[in-house]
């Protein structure tokens, strides 16, 4: 469904088009009105045609990924989750921390807690198994081992002193570990430092206690439900009223609870009557499963029926490639777990509406001082940034809700003005973003600057037609006192508005100066790091340009391995040579170059 302006509104599926799409405007007193709002903004549907159910599903999730409708369910990017991945297309595997699960041949585990947990448990498990914890780059240049194998923590496989086969021996031992599969592993383990005792390998054995110490430490961390259990399962449970949702899934892999996702929906309320779950629960377990590990059963606290369910487990299946059960959970054990799902929903819920009730106290606040006709859900804020006139960039950076949305940043690289200029930049780049009518409208611009940049951002509004679209700027006082009032002295920051004389300011302990001063510095940094980039870039290919047997290519390796002319001219022979391409000869001639 789309509006005038093409733009995605929202995205679902039917087995019988025509009356799908009838209902939402025949059955207007049964629909939600987040459903009633969308309806008054359709101006055309498009359709595509599926084989099958399934596909059905799997195509949602992609254009919702896509498209990010307003009205469907969408999941904010949660990068505080991560999981353990196992490299196993590479000949000799390796143990990554990985945000996001991916079809790349890799085995993930997860999810856990924290990305401190995740690397510990990395660092203990490579330890252990002596799996080597070096890039890719790194072992393909290597002549000799490296201070890891020297110590006993690696066997060495860039010089080939292990196997394949020996190798992946312990890879299997890592991944039965990680599957949970934790007594057979320490029981081998026991065994093997036994026996190294016995063949009076001292260190070996060492090293083995040690590592089944280390393991049975980090097992002692985990909360156990159930040791005889050997299947991967997520429990699900939500809560919410009209202010949204929060729906959390409890992650328990073999008998022991390994982490939880929680997520919040605003616009929905689970208790709503005219929400159907049927269609919000299995829009967001079709995204959620999208882009995470998938169990053998996912366990939730309603019975979606025995169609729907079954449909479910298949759109599952055709992602994980093994069966999946998607199911009520009524058994004592299930329903325990699902309570502590729901315990978990409620604090998340708890602790975002605190969060939201306070960002919203101070967007209304903004509202109030500065006479905006609605609260500002949606701000964005824009600040320009050059170096002496050169390499001018500008930054967008967009809070909703008073919290970024880091999804809407956007950088612009200044073309068609004088370096420097910057008045002009502002017009090129508020002209460039107002175009695009695909994006919502802003609620509020604030530009990063005094009256004079302000001006300038009133004056493309108005030669836009968008006048509409309130704009204020930000800076910092010149000098205490400068203005007589009172109320201006008591913070550095001030607030001008187009046709007030005097600044407006904000307390300094007040939720609105608060917004507005993370948007500002928050602009000043997203633009300060493009142009920093931008301005390495080109000081290191400049410096790199003079030197004969360097191309493109082995430049942009350089540059994505030491970001920097002076890391370069910092790094010694060795480092440099791991540099794909770049041989012995070449690398003391850089170094040469470099350091005179």
């Amino acid at each position: 469904m789309k509006n005038s302006a093409e733009k995605i509104l929202y995205v679902g599926k039917a087995k019988n088009l025509r009356s799908r799409v009838r209902s939402y405007f025949q059955d207007t007193e049964n629909i939600s009105p987040k459903t009633q709002l969308l309806v008054t903004q359709i101006h055309t549907v498009d359709y595509i045609i599926t084989k099958t159910e399934v596909e059905a599903f799997l195509l949602e999730a992609s254009l919702i990924k896509k498209h990010r409708p307003k009205y469907n369910i969408r999941l904010k990017d949660d990068r505080t989750y991560p999981y353990i991945k196992l490299s196993l297309k590479d000949a000799f595997p390796r143990l990554y921390l990985s945000r996001k699960v991916v079809k790349d041949g890799s085995q993930y585990f997860g999810p856990f807690t924290s990305s401190f947990l995740v690397n510990e448990t990395i660092r203990l498990l490579s330890t252990v198994f002596q799996i080597r914890d070096c890039t890719d780059y790194f072992m393909k240049t290597r002549k000799r081992p490296c201070m890891t194998y020297q110590i006993g923590r690696c066997t060495a496989p860039c010089v080939e002193y292990i196997t394949q086969e020996e190798y992946k021996e312990n890879v299997k031992k890592v991944a039965a570990f990680l599957r949970g599969r934790d007594k057979k592993v320490l029981n081998t383990l026991e065994k093997e430092m036994l026996q190294a005792a016995e063949d009076e390998r001292f260190e070996t054995a060492a090293r083995l206690r040690d590592g089944l110490k280390g393991l049975k430490s980090a097992l002692e961390k985990q909360v156990v439900v159930n040791e005889k259990k050997d299947i991967d399962q997520d429990f699900v449970s939500f809560v919410g009223d009209e202010r949204g949702s929060s729906i959390e899934v409890l992650a328990v892999r073999s008998g022991r609870v390994m982490g939880r996702r929680g997520h919040f929906i605003g616009h929905l309320n689970v208790n709503d009557a005219q929400e159907d779950m049927r269609d919000w629960l299995v829009s967001f377990l079709n995204q959620y499963y999208d882009e995470n590990l998938i169990p053998d059963e996912v366990i939730l606290p309603v019975d979606l029926g025995r169609d729907i369910s079954k449909l479910l487990s298949d759109v599952l299946e055709e992602r994980r490639n093994e069966t999946v059960k998607v199911c009520h959970g009524l058994d004592r054990e299930s329903q325990r777990l699902l309570e502590m799902a729901e315990k978990n929903a409620k604090d998340h819920f708890r602790v975002h509406v605190e969060k939201s009730d306070q960002k919203l106290k101070g967007l209304e606040q903004i509202q109030r001082k500065l006479s905006l006709p609605q609260v500002p859900q949606r701000i964005e804020c824009y600040d320009i940034s050059h170096f002496q006139g050169q390499e001018t960039v500008a930054s967008q950076v967009v809070f909703e809700e008073g919290v970024p949305a880091k999804e809407h940043y956007r950088l612009y690289k200044i073309k068609t003005v004088a370096d420097g200029d910057d008045y002009e930049s502002m017009k090129e780049v508020l002209s460039r973003r107002l175009k695009h009518q695909e994006y919502d409208d802003p609620d509020l611009i604030l530009i990063d600057g005094g009256k004079g940049q302000l001006k300038v951002a009133h004056e493309v509004l108005k030669e836009l037609g968008r006048d509409d679209i309130p704009v204020i700027s930000i800076a910092k006082a010149r000098t205490q006192g400068e203005f007589s009032d009172a109320e201006v002295t008591a913070t550095e920051e001030r607030i001008f508005v187009p046709g007030r004389l005097k600044p407006v300011v904000f307390p300094s302990n007040s939720e609105a100066f608060r917004i507005l001063v993370s948007l500002r510095d928050e602009a000043h940094r997203f633009a300060i790091s493009y142009h920093r980039k931008l301005r390495e870039n080109s000081s290191l290919e400049s410096a790199l340009d003079e030197i004969s047997g360097i191309g493109d290519v082995i430049k942009k390796r350089l540059y994505e391995r030491f970001e920097t002319v002076d890391a370069i001219r910092a790094a010694n022979l060795e480092e440099l040579i791991e540099v794909e391409g770049v041989h012995k000869a070449l690398a003391q001639k850089i170094l040469e170059y470099l350091n005179t």
